[in-house]
């Protein structure tokens, strides 16, 4: 089975090189980190969670430097954005992030992306608030074509580029897989379109609901005239043997289990006694 975690990773909780060391001495086959570049001290929008917002969304650490980080100190184990807010990141810097750090882990990198929730926080960065993921889909595009051309080039609506260089490319190609966050109406064609996978929250999720997404996410791929089929990783599991079986049993292909923002101490024990459950 292929289990990952997701953590937000701060500089009071476990470091990212003794978690990663630890997953990958443990069996998990990957590890999974949010971000939010930063928290405004006064927000509009509540979160979506309910009550006070938690302290850990004030404090992530920068997903790709700590990613490069954990892939640098392990072998086999899978890192990836769980999950980058790319339209608060310019496609050309955010390129370039994304190749580094999959040709230093010899291709291990796996994008998780999604647009965001926090207008407060778009607004800091100039998201077009109203349409994210018309804004996520198109810095996507955009470094589609810096991941795979020698001279790449793009014009649109929220970047335009003339021909430059992206170099180094990823290891893996044509790129490393963009899995697309959400669960709402769209997401299906959101992952049909311009994703590799889908990349649903588990939490509040049964595997009745997973099975029947996973259907439409599949039909409109196959609608595209796409071969094969998305993957599906599902994300922020509880960490329940019979929650995460369900979850395989359903057609996940990786299910990824949120762990609390906790000390080395405490996470340890809760990795041993998962892993004990599930290998």
């Amino acid at each position: 089975m292929n289990v990952g975690v997701n953590i937000f990773l701060t500089s009071y909780t476990i470091g990212v090189v003794p978690l990663a060391q630890q997953l990958e001495k443990l069996g998990f086959e990957s590890l999974f980190v949010p971000e939010h570049p930063v928290m405004p001290v006064k927000r509009t929008v509540a979160w979506p969670g309910g009550g006070e917002l938690p302290d850990w969304y004030k404090r992530t650490i920068d997903p790709f430097v700590g990613l490069m980080a954990a892939a640098a100190t392990t072998k086999k184990l899978r890192v990836g954005t769980g999950i980058c807010l790319v339209p608060q990141r310019h496609p050309l810097i955010m390129a370039k992030q994304v190749a580094t750090l999959d040709y230093i882990s010899g291709g291990r990198f796996e994008f998780g992306v999604g647009a965001g929730w926090l207008t407060d926080e778009m607004d800091l960065f100039g998201v077009d608030v109203k349409h994210p993921w018309a804004h996520a889909k198109e810095f996507i595009l955009a470094m589609k074509k810096l991941w795979t051309e020698d001279e790449a080039a793009y014009s649109g609506q929220y970047v335009k580029f003339p021909a430059v260089y992206c170099d180094p490319k990823p290891v893996q190609k044509p790129h490393p897989p963009v899995l697309i966050a959400g669960e709402g109406p769209k997401a299906a064609d959101r992952v049909a379109s311009y994703g590799d996978g889908w990349f649903p929250r588990g939490r509040g999720m049964t595997a009745q609901q997973l099975e029947e997404g996973i259907e439409k996410v599949t039909a409109a791929w196959k609608a595209k005239g796409r071969k094969g089929r998305p993957t599906v990783s599902v994300f922020g599991s509880p960490p329940d043997k019979a929650k995460i079986k369900d979850f395989f049993s359903a057609g996940a292909d990786r299910v990824i289990v949120g762990m609390p923002s906790e000390d080395e101490g405490k996470i340890t024990d809760r990795l041993k006694k998962l892993a004990g459950e599930l290998f």
